[in-house]
């Protein structure tokens, strides 16, 4: 039993951190675009704003349809719950970059490319693993219900099973490691942004 759970744990975290890697792949760069380029937003905002709205688990059925009942659903289902959030959180932070930073760089002859990969993105770096932090916490979230579609492990298909049973202290223990998962990797993403960004602490 100890070994089903554990079991069932590393394959939850590697469901989460997996889909969050390739949404974080996906919106990062677009993200960056979308704040230091308005044609970009132009074309990509309509289609972000309106895919932000819909509930991810209303794509089950069709992501069931499309990929069958493998890992690529659930993946899916992950990937979806946070990429568009992230896109947006990534956008609104690149256009708080300070003006004067991107209009001295271009004063010196910097190409916009330049502007934005060696002044921009520096200096939204850090509220992205800000905003990447937000979005991990909503990863989890999502963990539960992206496992119990068509799903025989990780910790949401054992609650599931749990829940035949009545077994009320496996669906309550679920519960609580998906909660301390949280928190841990909350507290890795912090202690990542102190470690990497030093010069924004606060004396």
């Amino acid at each position: 039993m100890e070994r089903g759970f554990g079991s069932d744990v590393l394959i939850s975290i590697s469901r989460v951190l997996g889909a969050f890697a390739m949404a974080c792949a996906v919106a990062v760069p677009l993200g960056v675009m979308m704040g230091a380029f308005p044609s970009v937003e132009a074309i990509f905002a309509p289609f972000v704003s309106a895919w932000r709205y819909l509930p991810a688990p209303s794509f089950i059925p069709i992501l069931l349809m499309w990929f069958g009942t493998g890992e690529a659903p659930k993946l899916a289902l992950l990937f979806i719950g946070v990429i568009f959030f992230l896109i947006t959180l990534i956008m609104d932070h690149t256009k708080n970059v300070r003006q004067e930073l991107v209009e001295t760089a271009l004063t010196l002859g910097a190409s916009r490319a330049t502007v934005v990969m060696k002044v921009v993105f520096p200096a939204v770096l850090p509220d992205i693993v800000v905003a990447m932090r937000q979005m991990l916490a909503m990863a989890w979230t999502y963990l539960v219900i992206a496992e119990i579609v068509a799903s025989t492990t990780g910790i949401g298909a054992m609650m599931m099973r749990a829940r035949r049973f009545l077994k009320t202290d496996e669906i309550l223990s679920g519960i609580i490691v998906i909660g301390v998962l949280g928190l841990l990797f909350d507290l890795l993403f912090a202690m990542l942004h102190r470690w990497a960004f030093p010069y924004l602490r606060k004396n």
